[in-house]
C-alpha cells in the first residue's frame, strides 16, 4: 500500500525511525520510491544494503538493535530467537556471532549471511512478542530454545536473570551459587551420576555437593572464595570435621572441572562405587 505522505523520502524515513533505521525494499516501494529510485539512493549513499531487500537509511554503522531488526526483516515472518533473543531480554551478555532468528515455515530456505535461521515445528502467537519494536520470542520460549543451543551453565544463568527481572515464572534451576558450581553440576549430569544435594549442611558444616547415601562430599574451590591462608585453614578444618563424621571429601578447582573433567569424573565415580547407595544390588 502506498504511503499517504507526498514525499517518499519523508515517508520511508518515518518507517525507518520505527525500525532502528532499517527499511525493506517493499516498504520503500510502498512509500512511493520506485525500483530505479531505490538503486539511485543506494548509489548516492542514502541507502545501504544490509541484506537482500533490506537497507539501512543514512549510514552503514548499525547499532545492535538495527542488526537484529535487519535480520528479522530479511526473513519474512521471522522473530529474533535463541541467544540473540536472550541478549535482547538482557538475560545473557552480548558477543559477536551470527544473529539467531526463527520462522515457522519451510519456505525460503536460502541461507542469509550472518543469520542463523531456525525452523521450529511450532511457533505460536503465545511464543512471540515485541521488545524495543523488534519481533522476538518471549522470555519463556527463549530459554526453552537455549536448551542444547548453548552450554547448560549459560542457560542456567539466563534462567536466573529471567527470575531476577520477573520473567519466566515457574522455570526451575538448582540453587547453585556460582558458575563453577553450575559447571560441576553439568559434569555430574553428563556422567549420569546420582543427583547430589546442593549447598546443604552436614556434620555441622555447609558443603557444596553431598551424596548422603554414599557419604561423599564434593567441594568446588573457586580462587575468589578460597584464596589466602585463612580460607586455606578453614577449608582443611572443614575437611577434618567431615572425615571425622565418616564422609569422604573431594575438592576440585575451576581448572580441573573445566580442563580435565574426565579425571574429575573418574574420582567421583570411584567414591560413589566404593559405597553403594541403598538401591544398589548386593
Amino acid at each position: 500500500m502506498r504511503s499517504k505522505c507526498a514525499n517518499p523520502d519523508v515517508a520511508f524515513a518515518q518507517i525507518a525511525g520505527r525500525q532502528h533505521g532499517i527499511v525493506t525494499r517493499q516498504q520503500l516501494l510502498g512509500a512511493g520510491v520506485g525500483e530505479a529510485g531505490v538503486s539511485r539512493r543506494v548509489r548516492a549513499g542514502r541507502l545501504y544494503r544490509v541484506h537482500q531487500g533490506v537497507y539501512a537509511v543514512g549510514h552503514p554503522a548499525l547499532s545492535t538493535p538495527a542488526r537484529w531488526m535487519a535480520a528479522v526483516l530479511a526473513c519474512p515472518g521471522a522473530v529474533l530467537s535463541h541467544r540473540s533473543a536472550a541478549v535482547l531480554w538482557r538475560l545473557l551478555e552480548p558477543r559477536t556471532e551470527e544473529i539467531h532468528v526463527s520462522v515457522a515455515t519451510t519456505a525460503g530456505r536460502r541461507k542469509r549471511r550472518g543469520i542463523q535461521l531456525h525452523r521450529p515445528t511450532r511457533l505460536g502467537a503465545e511464543d512471540v512478542t515485541r521488545r524495543r519494536g523488534i519481533p522476538v520470542t518471549t522470555p519463556t520460549r527463549t530459554i526453552a530454545d537455549l536448551r542444547g543451543a548453548v552450554p547448560e551453565g549459560e542457560r542456567r544463568r539466563a534462567i536466573r536473570q529471567a527470575e531476577v527481572r520477573g520473567y519466566g515464572m515457574g522455570l526451575e534451576v538448582a540453587p547453585t551459587r556460582s558458575e563453577l558450581e553450575d559447571l560441576f553440576l553439568d559434569l555430574c549430569r553428563r556422567q549420569r551420576f546420582p543427583a547430589p544435594e546442593i549447598n546443604v549442611r552436614v556434620a555441622g558444616r555447609e558443603v557444596d555437593f553431598l551424596w548422603r547415601e554414599h557419604r561423599l562430599v564434593a567441594e568446588t574451590d573457586g580462587y575468589r572464595y578460597h584464596r589466602g591462608s585463612t580460607a586455606f585453614e578453614d577449608d582443611h578444618d572443614r575437611d577434618l570435621d567431615l572425615r571425622d563424621a565418616g564422609f569422604a571429601v573431594l575438592r576440585f578447582t575451576y581448572r580441573q572441572v573445566t580442563a580435565d573433567p574426565e579425571r574429575v569424573a573418574r574420582s567421583i565415580a570411584r567414591e560413589l562405587e566404593s559405597v553403594r547407595g541403598p538401591d544398589s544390588a548386593d
